[in-house]
C-alpha cells in the first residue's frame, strides 16, 4: 500500500479531536470516516438507480407496493396438509 500524507489545518484537527475516541489514532479515524463516506455514496447511487427502475418498470413498482402492504410483523399462515 502506498504511503499517503494528507495535510489538515489546525481547526479541523481540533474538531476531529473532539469527536474521535481517545484510543483511536488520527489515521484510523480518517480511514474509517472515508470508508463510511464511500459506502454512503454507493448506497445513495443504488437508491437513485432503484428509484429510476421504479419509475420505468410498472411490474417492479407493483411488487414493491404489494411488499409494503404486507403484514410482515404477523406470524405466517400455516400450510395445510
Amino acid at each position: 500500500m502506498p504511503a499517503t500524507t494528507v495535510k489538515l489545518d489546525s481547526e479541523l484537527l481540533r474538531e476531529i479531536a473532539k469527536i474521535k475516541s481517545p484510543r483511536q489514532t488520527l489515521a484510523a479515524f480518517v480511514r474509517e470516516s472515508l470508508q463510511r463516506d464511500i459506502e454512503r455514496r454507493k448506497l445513495r447511487t443504488a437508491a437513485e438507480a432503484y428509484r429510476q427502475l421504479l419509475a420505468e418498470n410498472e411490474e417492479e413498482r407493483r411488487d414493491l407496493e404489494q411488499w409494503e402492504a404486507s403484514h410482515l410483523a404477523a406470524a405466517p399462515a400455516r400450510a395445510r396438509r
